[in-house]
């Protein structure tokens, strides 16, 4: 059979992408997932149906794991390159099945960016409609917000916050900065509660909002646990997929194909198909079909610190209750990026974090894990430096190399080092003391100097999970973008990319809610223009 549209990849936005096709009964469609499936609700693993503990900390098992590791820089920890988990959702719903549910959306701000980048189509005003299309927001209506959406979106009152989260809010308040009760206002800065997707503490993925709604429709193929090795090409067409399911190894074809694998699946499936920059493409030995330089370059995330402190009580502190309440969106000083600062408290920590290889856990869950007190985590939401994607070998079963080039700029090390001064401060404060028994990370001797402040930093920090950018968009007169406004692959013609890898720049906030929005925006296009 030949499909009207092969979507790869069931994630944030491939599984809106294919539910939205199919409700044009005379469109096929074929979602190809690399993970399992799970049609009935009720046998939902609970590490991916509930959200409060296990998507803050991504303690999935590795049947849900793509099992990914990076390099987080250039620095070396006590002579050793520094290596993490960077953790990407295999299963329908891809990481939206295993995230931390923070349904924040981009500012008015990356939009107009993206817009000054040639990209009118992509406008806060273009954008808007298929945000509100998106969501069911339970605390704020009007232009801004949607009403009928598959996403339940929520925050969580003043009265059920824990008491960290309390101090936290209050003592931002008490350094000067205002109250924001709604983050997904266009252009909204301060403190306030974030927008989740887990009312009741259950996970709304897109395989529960989007696909549960679609997947039974007779124009709709879901296949899970089918990976795809790489695209077939003739001249400048996709003629086939190879795809691998079960140990078998077949063709699937399609007259579209639209790539969702995400931000580090896509550019290794695009180069191991001869598609990427030729001087990689060369030394791997894989002939160039189509030369495209940007592939596999400009990856962005945010890059995480901590602020860590015991406490008093550390009975007090439940991982059954949510660890993500409260943020502090903020613009460091002398900084030329307004708002790119973001900071929030973890109502617990713990003595390792899930992203050192170390630690790696087959558990998938908090259990054998102490709790060792609580943190807030400060990120650079707009970073300077950049990260890349390349291939490791031709074998399709290898993860590409991952090095993510966390705090390379002095720019970014130096507003991580103000938003680490100013969470020790809110730590300190008075709102705090009743809770706080002492800071434990990092200490005075680590502050007294600049250089191993510094050093410290960029020894330490972690992924956000926010990685975009490795196949982004832009004008026709960009040499580094690798597809149109409508997604569609440069030098190609049937080939598209719709996910968070298209992000010319990452938005500045956390990336879940702006990728289900391009999965809305494309499949708009697409099913207007089939």
């Amino acid at each position: 059979m030949k499909y009207d549209f092969i979507v790869v990849g069931a994630g944030s936005s491939g599984a809106i992408i294919a539910s939205r096709l199919s409700e044009n009964p005379s469109i096929s469609v074929l979602l190809l997932e690399g993970g399992p499936d799970y049609p009935d609700f009720r046998k939902l693993p609970d590490d991916i149906k509930f959200g409060y503990s296990t998507g803050t900390y991504i303690a999935v098992g590795p049947e849900h794991d793509w099992g990914y590791i990076a390099k987080v820089n250039d620095y070396e920890s006590d002579g050793l390159s520094r290596y993490i988990r960077t953790p990407r959702g295999k299963i329908t719903g891809g990481t939206s099945s295993i995230n931390g549910q923070i349904f924040l959306r981009g500012l008015s701000h990356d939009f107009e960016l993206w817009k000054n980048l040639g990209l009118a189509d992509w406008s806060y005003e273009e954008v808007l409609p298929f945000f509100r299309k998106l969501e069911t927001d339970l605390d704020f209506s009007g232009d801004f917000h949607g009403e009928d959406g598959p996403i339940i979106a929520h925050r969580f009152p003043k009265s059920e916050w824990s008491r960290s989260q309390k101090g936290f809010f209050e003592s931002a308040i008490n350094l000067g900065y205002r109250e924001t009760l709604d983050m997904n206002y266009p252009d909204a800065s301060g403190v306030g509660p974030f927008p989740c997707n887990n009312p009741n503490g259950i996970r709304i993925s897109t395989a529960v909002a989007h696909l549960s709604q679609a997947r039974y429709r007779l124009n709709l193929t879901v296949s899970p646990n089918s990976t795809v090795n790489k695209i077939i090409l003739d001249k400048q067409k996709v003629s086939s997929l190879e795809v691998e399911s079960g140990g078998d190894t077949y063709l699937v074809h399609g007259e579209n194909v639209v790539l969702c694998a995400g931000a580090i699946a896509n550019p290794k499936i695009l180069m191991l198909s001869g598609i990427g920059p030729t001087a990689h493409l060369e030394k791997m030995g894989i002939p160039t079909q189509v030369d495209l330089p940007g592939i596999g370059q400009n990856l962005s995330d945010h890059p995480i610190n901590f602020v860590k402190a015991s406490v008093k009580d550390i009975d007090d502190l439940d991982t059954q209750k949510p660890c993500l309440q409260v943020g502090l969106r903020y613009t460091a000083s002398e900084s030329d990026i307004e708002d790119d600062m973001l900071m929030w408290m973890n109502s617990y920590s713990l003595s390792t974090d899930y992203r050192e290889v170390e630690t790696i856990s087959t558990q998938g869950n908090l259990d054998n894990q102490d709790v060792d007190g609580i943190q807030i985590a400060v990120s650079v939401y707009f970073a300077t430096s950049k990260g890349r994607i390349q291939l490791n070998s031709i074998d399709p079963k290898d993860s590409p190399d991952l090095f993510l080039n966390l705090l390379d700029t002095d720019k970014d090390v130096e507003r991580m080092a103000e938003g680490i001064r100013i969470a020790k401060d809110l730590m300190e404060s008075k709102p705090m003391r009743p809770l706080i028994q002492n800071i434990t990370s990092p200490t005075n001797y680590i502050l007294n100097s600049r250089e191993s402040f510094h050093n410290w930093l960029r020894t330490n920090t972690v992924t956000g999970h926010h990685l975009t950018g490795t196949c982004r968009m832009g004008s026709d007169t960009d040499d580094m973008s690798v597809v149109d406004s409508n997604g569609k692959v440069k030098g190609l013609s049937n080939l598209y990319i719709a996910d968070a890898s298209i992000m010319p720049e990452s938005v500045r906030a956390n990336t879940n809610a702006t990728t289900m929005m391009i999965g809305e925006k494309i499949s708009a296009h697409l099913e207007t223009n089939h």
